[in-house]
């Protein structure tokens, strides 16, 4: 039962929240000017009654303290004039009269009757323990998007040289083969030289690559995330990974040998390797195209530790970085940037070459779907037409890496 000494603190407590509250909305309502003789006697008359009722609040806070201190007291007491009887190791009612007894001395206060209460409950409480293998119903198992799909298909020397269209299923590349011949004049009067210009052709018939997966119509209503947009997906990277790979095996077989690195080099070895190389593809191709370094991922691994990424002034190139080791440009060295590729399928591989050395021919189809009303399901294919061109095997070098 609450005491009038707890009741007549709550009271001012109430008075004082809502008088500063009264004060808090005459200063809202001045909007930030100064307040005018009437608002300012209301919030001084505010004030001097919080300060009054914090004034009264004192003595009747500390009675109320002391009050509370000496039921506390009095309660530990009585416990000490019980004696030191400790109550039974096990609480046993013989009828239940006597725990309707119990029950009303403990309504009183005896603290023997809450302790025999309180014991017998704990003996008697066979508390069923809920687990979550109780109810997996109710549990739900989440999917955490996006899909986890670890591939690479960034075609980067496809991109490099740049994807030509296709103009036909079988089309032909014309090349000079044969120069017209210029000299000196042997004498006055005297025949000049003469030779004829030879132009063959190079032909290119382009391979038709794809790949199709038949899905059912369920899979793809309940599949979340959609399992069709992920298989479209998948097939387009395929096709992007095995053209790729297309172009640079293919580059790489028709290519001509060139100089060495040896197995430890140093970045002067490294760097007079693409100088030769470099060399070699502007007397083929006589400057035309940009020149280019292909490396498979294992080749950087030995490079990138001569040309250190931090104050490259002083070394023959700009400097590559583990922490962004990827495919694509990765560098450069002596001025030649370093195009990354998985394409090769093979380690140790490192190409120099012009960019007007070789081409690339593409006429992507992209993703068809039919449906199949008989089995509820949809058949999705994905493919295109590729073909790479070697215009000028000694426009591209192959740089031994020991």
């Amino acid at each position: 039962m609450p005491r009038e000494t707890d009741q007549v603190l709550a009271r001012m407590v109430a008075e004082i929240e809502d008088r500063q509250q009264f004060i808090d909305g005459v200063l809202e309502s001045a909007q930030g000017a100064d307040l005018d003789e009437h608002k300012l006697e209301l919030v001084t008359r505010a004030r001097d009654r919080i300060d009054a009722l914090n004034k009264q609040m004192g003595p009747i806070e500390e009675a109320r303290r002391i009050s509370g201190e000496s039921s506390e007291r009095i309660a530990r007491i009585a416990r000490y004039m019980q004696g030191d009887k400790q109550p039974p190791a096990q609480v046993e009612y013989r009828s239940a009269g006597e725990y309707a007894i119990d029950m009303w001395k403990s309504s009183l206060g005896d603290d023997a009757a809450k302790e025999r209460l309180y014991r017998w409950g704990n003996e008697n409480r066979a508390a069923a323990h809920q687990t979550t293998p109780d109810n997996p119903g109710l549990i739900p198992t989440p999917i955490i998007g996006p899909v986890v799909n670890f591939i690479d298909n960034s075609r980067p020397l496809v991109n490099a040289l740049g994807p030509r269209q296709l103009p036909s299923l079988s089309f032909s590349r014309p090349k000079v083969t044969q120069h017209t011949s210029v000299a000196a004049q042997a004498g006055e009067k005297q025949e000049l030289v003469s030779q004829k210009m030879v132009i063959g052709k190079l032909s290119v018939t382009p391979t038709t690559y794809g790949g199709y997966v038949n899905v059912s119509r369920q899979d793809i209503d309940w599949s979340q995330p959609s399992v069709m947009d992920l298989i479209i997906t998948d097939l387009a990277a395929q096709y992007a990974i095995l053209t790729e790979a297309t172009a640079v095996q293919a580059f790489y077989g028709t290519a001509t040998a060139g100089g060495t690195i040896p197995a430890t080099p140093t970045g002067d070895q490294t760097a007079g390797a693409f100088w030769a190389a470099a060399a070699s593809v502007f007397t083929a191709t006589k400057g035309a195209g940009r020149t280019i370094a292909v490396a498979s991922p294992d080749v950087l691994g030995k490079l990138g530790p001569l040309f250190q990424p931090y104050n490259p002034m002083n070394q023959q190139g700009e400097g590559f970085s583990a922490g962004a080791f990827s495919t694509g440009t990765a560098g450069s060295i002596s001025g030649i940037p370093v195009v990354v590729t998985a394409g090769f399928g093979a380690t140790n591989r490192l190409l120099l070459m012009s960019t007007a050395a070789a081409e690339v021919y593409e006429d992507r189809i992209g993703s068809l779907s039919v449906v199949e009303p008989s089995v509820l399901g949809v058949q999705v294919a994905y493919a295109g037409l590729f073909s790479p061109l070697t215009i000028e095997p000694l426009g591209i070098i192959k740089v031994t890496v020991s």
